[in-house]
């Protein structure tokens, strides 16, 4: 793969990481009817659903729910002002989503198949030094062992959501080691580079937060290895 192609892919991984901001606070502005520039505060809170895993259509929801009981309650003529009034109901649909994904047979399938595919991703994932073979081989053998615990039970979202972070630091960890600091440092100017056009927009925490999911994508992406995220479920 040639290092233009990389810089073009690297870039595009960064805007998906940012899209998760943008998305929610385009919805939530257009939704709300006057223009509205989010706080920091607000980006915060965005930062925290992002952190904690939860989807985008998730977060959408439970905006659009807040917002729906909202337009039909005694205050409706009194303009949402901030984002933190929906954090209830994102709260109410990230509960919803967990206990489908908890008991609904066709979830539990769909948890199964994603752990297996990020396994089948590690299998054949190519240009590893040895350190990231090794990682990967455990990962892989980690994630297939998940989908049939030997107690017979499934893992609970939470835990496995942690058990993948876990198992993608060290992925990550082992990828950064064996591609050398002039690589790393050629990484993080590019990532810097492609953030410009989010300074003075976004708090620098949620900036961070951008930064370090870029860094993470391009390192798997550069190997043909996904995100260890049940984000798409």
């Amino acid at each position: 793969m040639t290092a233009s192609r990389h810089v073009g892919e690297d870039a595009t991984s960064l805007h998906e990481e940012a899209a998760y901001y943008q998305s929610i606070e385009e919805f939530f502005v257009s939704r709300r009817g006057d223009p509205l520039v989010l706080s920091n505060a607000d980006w915060l809170l965005i930062r925290k659903w992002r952190l904690a895993g939860l989807p985008l259509r998730v977060a959408i929801r439970g905006i659009s729910d807040a917002l729906d009981g909202h337009a039909h309650s005694w205050g409706r003529k009194r303009k949402v002002s901030s984002l933190a009034y929906c954090a209830a109901e994102v709260d109410a649909a990230r509960d919803r989503w967990q206990r489908a994904l908890g008991f609904d047979a066709e979830a539990q399938t769909s948890l199964s198949d994603a752990l297996l595919a990020f396994a089948s991703a590690l299998d054949a994932a190519t240009g590893l030094g040895s350190r990231a073979q090794a990682a990967a081989r455990v990962s892989a053998a980690d994630l297939r062992r998940w989908c049939a615990p030997p107690s017979g039970g499934a893992l609970q979202l939470e835990e496995l959501t942690a058990r993948l972070g876990e198992s993608e630091r060290t992925l990550l960890d082992a990828l950064g080691a064996d591609a050398g600091a002039e690589a790393l440092t050629a990484l993080e100017a590019e990532i810097e580079a492609d953030l410009a056009p989010y300074r003075g927009r976004m708090p620098a925490r949620v900036l961070d937060q951008i930064r370090d999911e870029s860094r993470a994508r391009r390192l798997l992406a550069r190997h043909g290895i996904p995100r260890l995220s049940l984000f798409h479920l």
